[in-house]
Formats: C-alpha cells, structure tokens, sequence
C-alpha cells in the first residue's frame, strides 16, 4: 500500500496497530474532557467486532497505520467515528481522505448523511470537521450530566 491509499481491514489484521493509533492520538483528550473518552473501553476484539458489524479503514505508510476511521450505517446515515490520523502524518489531508471513503460508503448504501461526534470541549475538532464540511446539528449529554457533552455534526451527501 502505498501512504494514501485507504483500505478496508478485515480479519486477520493488526487490530493492536489500529488500538494503539487511536490510543496514542486520542491521549491529548485525558483531563479535557469529562466524561472520559470511550477510547479508554476499547479492545482489540471490540475493533475486530466493528470490522465485521460496520467496517474499519486504514491508511498504512510503509506497511505502519498511520490513519484510520470507523464507519457505522445508520437508518439514515453514515456515522463516523475513532477518526484518527497519527501526528506525523497530519497536514497532508488523510483525514480529508478518509471523510472521502465515508462518503462514497454512504452513498453506496443510499445514506444521504455523514454524522460524527464530538466533544464539546474539543474546539478545534469542530473547527476541522466544519472545514470538511460539516455543521453542528445538536447536542447530546453523557448518562449523569445535566449539560451537552458531546455535539454532534452532519454533511450532506451529495448524489452523483
């Protein structure tokens, strides 16, 4: 694979790189946000699981995961989610391309939208996703708080 190129995993794949990816890259949020990133939860056998229940993509370069994102169908969207790009890869638009696979995904499956999730707190996350294209949509809290955690973004997926 050459650095770019995105590729569906499936089994057997290094669910350990993919863990460790999302685990290293992520690792900026601890003390941020509250509650807790759900990363914390996630297994190897839990990413193996996504594969087989939604789907899982990856940007290797020179055979290491550099990129990924989880894709999730929806009744009436595509939810992305653990969209991570290692930070010596960054600036050079893996995540613009992996926003670009969710979205010949959905239109695959007749989703109309992309949907994520982010927390509130991480600001500049919004401000990525808004450059991709997305918009705020909503708000939802965690179980136990009384105040939004977590907004969530939608892009429209335009037809062919």
């Amino acid at each position: 694979m050459t650095e770019g190129t995105p590729f569906r995993a499936t089994d057997p794949y290094d669910w350990h790189a993919i863990l460790t990816l999302i685990q290293y890259e992520f690792a900026y949020m601890q003390g941020r946000i509250d509650p807790p990133s759900s990363m914390h939860g996630l297994t190897e056998a839990l990413i193996a699981e996504q594969a087989r229940l939604g789907e899982v993509w990856v940007i290797e370069d020179n055979g290491r995961a550099v990129a990924c994102v989880f894709l999730s169908p929806k009744p009436n969207a595509m939810y992305i989610g653990k969209l991570a790009v290692a930070a010596t890869h960054r600036g050079r638009g893996l995540a613009r391309v992996l926003v670009a696979v969710a979205e010949t995904r959905a239109r695959d499956l007749a989703l109309p939208v992309l949907m994520l999730q982010t927390r509130v707190e991480l600001t500049e996350n919004h401000a990525t996703f808004n450059a991709l294209g997305f918009a705020i949509t909503g708000t939802t809290s965690h179980e136990g708080f009384d105040r939004p955690t977590s907004i969530t973004m939608e892009r429209e997926v335009p037809a062919r």
